[in-house]
């Protein structure tokens, strides 16, 4: 098992490399610049091409952007083995400091789409499963449809649109949810208010993540159910619940944690939908701004990390298959 981590960790370091050399080339070649956006929102009414010009170059060599492409790239590798993930062109602070003020709001969203998710999929693909071609089934097996055919960012904003700004019944009264879109709380803070302002963007996100779990867990319980283990463990007469959660559902979870894993990883990252649609100021919203102001350390530093957090989650998913399989073995 320690051998087998060790490499897992020596392969993830060309794999980071790659990914800061991909993400280095890339915002290098962004349309649009930001010394130029700069420079006209300073001074939008400056008609002279030579001072804007000349105002332009002197933004660029105060940046480092005068150099060739290949010195910052080697200046930026240089930095990164330092733990330097560069300035924020914007707000000249460090490019990880945007990631650590809206990481708590993101972690927040991300777990309650998380538990929401799995307290949807989980019991619905498992009943889906002990109750095949069932009336019971085939309704579960439309939701999970429904929920894979919906954009989640389309309800995410129906739920905007008729929740929180409220649904008139008959003309005679409004239904509406209370939450202050412009001063999201969080949890330690306001429980209350930040239940009521996180609960729709994470119901939606954690439908939206629940479909194909749902439908994923379905189809291993069903192989699994058909194995002669199962059958033994019917015939000793075992009681159902033992049968499926003590047999059955852990060697059908094996598949399912990949999806989850990935799942997270993606939630954990931010949200660029929902963090802007409800007023959320974590990871997803964040990075979106930089990317429209083309500050291109803040988005480098945060796409690096979320990258090497996903090839970490990945090393632990590996990890958790030995643990649900006694089977697999690590050398």
């Amino acid at each position: 098992m320690r051998n087998y981590i060790l490499r897992r960790m020596l392969i993830n370091i060309p794999v980071i490399w790659l990914v800061a050399t991909l993400v280095f080339l890339a915002t290098s070649v962004l349309p649009g610049d930001f010394v130029a956006q700069r420079i006209a929102a300073q001074d939008p009414t400056s008609t002279d091409p030579a001072l804007r010009a000349q105002q332009i170059e002197a933004v660029r060599k105060d940046l480092g952007l005068d150099k060739p492409v290949a010195q910052r790239y080697v200046t930026y590798l240089g930095n990164l083995v330092r733990g330097d993930f560069g300035i924020s062109y914007q707000t000249r602070e460090p490019a990880l400091q945007g990631m650590k003020d809206g990481l708590p709001y993101s972690l927040q969203l991300a777990f309650m789409s998380l538990v929401i998710g799995l307290c949807t999929s989980l019991p619905i693909g498992v009943i889906s499963a002990i109750r095949q071609d069932s009336s019971v089934d085939y309704v579960l097996r439309i939701f999970a449809i429904l929920m894979l055919a919906m954009p989640s960012f389309w309800v995410g904003t129906m739920l905007l649109l008729y929740v929180v700004k409220g649904v008139s019944v008959f003309g005679l009264f409004t239904i509406g949810w209370t939450i202050d879109l412009t001063d999201p709380k969080l949890i330690w803070e306001d429980p209350g208010s930040s239940i009521r302002g996180f609960i729709l963007p994470a119901v939606a996100g954690g439908l939206a993540s629940a479909a194909g779990v749902m439908r994923l867990l379905r189809s291993q319980m069903l192989e699994v159910l058909r194995q002669d283990y199962i059958r033994t463990a019917w015939a000793k007469g075992m009681r159902e619940r033992v049968v499926i959660m003590r047999h059955a559902m852990k060697n059908a979870m094996v598949p399912v944690v990949t999806v989850l894993g990935l799942t997270l990883s993606g939630l954990l990252s931010g949200n660029v939908v929902f963090e802007p649609l409800f007023g959320i100021p974590g990871v997803g919203r964040r990075i979106l701004t930089a990317i429209q102001a083309r500050d291109v350390p803040v988005v480098q530093a945060f796409v690096l990390v979320i990258a090497t957090f996903i090839v970490f989650v990945n090393l632990g998913i590996d990890l958790l298959y030995g643990v649900l399989d006694p089977r697999i073995r690590y050398s």
